[in-house]
């Protein structure tokens, strides 16, 4: 008798205690972290006032605009005003002033918090000056961010870089570790310091040894950083203007040792590049990747600089690199204005990055960068 009381309360207790720990893992938080999506160029995120301004190419259907939020463990996200054609992860923003609620609810069910999410149509700038970092990552992501008027849209781009591919290689200790980050010394203020870094044990098992510093506008997809790594770098943001060419500033040092494969090539010298594409597009999710961005039949113009200009200096040397027509195509003025043009800025510590040949070491800094347009 005694046995089995005994046992009813080891069981009672154990229940308890297990009833105990389940509560204790429900996540209470109920937040926003980050918002992303195909036609998302930048978001903005203010947890004081629980605002989110999400900023997309004005050229987009604001009808059907994709938005994916990461929320924290467990919590639920729902729109507040259900609207036809809403999914789970596209949104009606068609209507003035672009702006819809959401309510995030924690995993345990006892918070809530509401934000107000605007939409804001943007296009690309043309000049870029690397004074504005994002928060709140281990690395450094910058972004420029010019207001808009009554009369024009915003001019918003957050530039990509192989950063987040990095943070595989658990070589950064630091944001001063990685490949691309913020350089306090700029030709103007503060400049981008690309350094093509070693990839440690990590880069030798998957044969990817170095790791360019690079940046550019477009997107990294970290999905296919090691399956198709090429393929991870996506180039591009709507443009409705006629470039003439791209100019700016840089210093750039050589590595000591290249390696190809892993390998040394004693008669080798790194080099670095600065190209900028525009190309064709039949709808917004066309992009090209470190694959094509050369060979593609969609290229419309193209503006690199060539091996010759491509020197070591201490000092800052301006470049400015006209825009050529490519594939004998010319830009069409009707599909200019109906936003079927994409243009990509790149930028690289070791011109032959994409295929992991290089000099650790490498290292070149750009700042105060234009794109010259005609008016």
């Amino acid at each position: 008798m005694k046995f089995k009381t005994l046992a009813v309360y080891c069981f009672l207790f154990a229940s308890s205690v297990s009833s105990c720990i389940q509560d204790e893992a429900l996540n209470s938080e109920a937040a926003i972290d980050a918002c992303s999506g195909s036609n998302v160029q930048l978001a903005n995120i203010d947890t004081n006032s629980k605002t989110i301004n999400v900023y997309v190419h004005k050229n987009v259907d604001l009808s059907k605009q994709e938005l994916k939020f990461t929320i924290p463990e467990g919590a639920t996200i729902k729109v507040n005003s259900q609207i036809t054609g809403d999914t789970e992860s596209s949104y009606d923003f068609s209507e003035e002033p672009h702006s819809r609620q959401f309510t995030v609810t924690s995993e345990d069910g006892q918070w809530k918090a509401v934000y107000t999410v605007n939409v804001v149509p943007t296009e690309l700038p043309t000049s870029f000056h690397f004074e504005r970092l994002l928060s709140s990552n281990p690395y450094d992501v910058f972004y420029e961010f010019q207001p808009g008027t009554s009369q024009n849209a915003s001019k918003v781009v957050q530039w990509a870089s192989g950063n987040k591919g990095y943070e595989l290689t658990s070589m950064a200790k630091t944001n001063e570790d990685y490949p691309t980050v913020q350089s306090i010394n700029g030709y103007q203020g503060k400049g981008v310091k690309l350094e093509t870094r070693n990839t440690g044990s990590f880069g030798a098992i998957v044969k990817m040894y170095i790791a360019a510093g690079n940046l550019f506008i477009g997107s990294f997809d970290v999905g296919n950083a090691l399956k198709d790594p090429r393929k991870a770098t996506k180039f591009g943001f709507q443009f409705d203007k006629r470039p003439i060419s791209l100019k700016g500033f840089y210093k750039f040092k050589a590595g000591d040792v290249y390696t190809a494969k892993g390998e040394v090539q004693a008669d080798k010298k790194d080099k670095f590049d600065i190209y900028a594409v525009m190309y064709e597009i039949d709808n917004n999710s066309d992009m090209l990747d470190g694959d094509n961005v050369f060979t593609s039949n969609k290229v419309v113009l193209l503006a690199r600089i060539d091996s010759e200009s491509a020197v070591e200096t201490n000092d800052w040397k301006e470049f400015n690199l006209p825009f050529k027509p490519v594939n004998g195509k010319t830009i069409d003025d009707i599909k200019l204005q109906q936003g079927k043009y994409k243009l990509g800025i790149v930028f690289s510590s070791s011109v032959d990055g994409a295929y992991f040949e290089g000099a650790v070491g490498s290292t070149l800094y750009i700042d105060e960068v234009e794109l010259i347009c005609e008016e």
